[in-house]
């Protein structure tokens, strides 16, 4: 998908169709494939991304045991988020560089954004790092769109099944409940 160059479509299928992953393969042949888990991280400098990389990471086999493969879609360059994938030994899990926000901002996922700033001074976004992830994940220089929120979407069938939006930069998504039986 080159910036710029996305179509509205009016069906899920037909969007999808136009996102290829890392790997060239388009994100629709691999929804027909089998069920996805569709992360979508905000800039990498984020503790609360990270936090979301490890965590799909260490539930991964429970993921793919209900035969639901994640997919992720991230806002940097894919040299830029192979360290951190590599990192979170995610590196052969498919990813859809996506640094024009086109794939976020489909209303069939209804991203939205915040203002980062501001954002970061909400109460559960303080909890969120007292709690440790800042601690434990860091963060780090800016390079992606800070203000672009993240999500998570359960789609199977060429369907959303089950949808995650972010309120705020610190909510913890539950990927097994999202992923249900598969």
């Amino acid at each position: 998908m080159t910036p710029g160059a996305l179509r509205t479509h009016t069906n899920l299928a037909d969007s999808l169709r136009e996102f290829h992953t890392e790997t060239c393969r388009p994100l629709l042949e691999l929804l027909d494939e089998s069920p996805l888990l569709l992360v979508f991280l905000r800039h990498f400098s984020c503790a609360f991304c990270a936090q979301a990389l490890d965590r799909v990471s260490r539930l991964r086999r429970q993921i793919e045991a209900r035969g639901v493969r994640p997919v992720f879609v991230h806002l940097g360059t894919p040299e830029r988020a192979k360290p951190y994938f590599d990192y979170y030994h995610l590196s052969d899990v498919e990813r859809i560089s996506n640094p024009d926000a086109t794939l976020y901002q489909l209303p069939f996922f209804g991203l939205g954004r915040t203002n980062p700033y501001l954002h970061s001074l909400h109460p559960a976004v303080l909890w969120g790092w007292l709690k440790g992830a800042i601690f434990k994940y860091g963060i780090g220089l800016i390079k992606e769109d800070a203000h672009q929120m993240p999500g998570v979407f359960f789609l199977k069938e060429r369907k959303i099944v089950r949808a995650f939006r972010h309120r705020t930069i610190a909510d913890e998504p539950d990927y097994l409940k999202l992923v249900g039986d598969g």
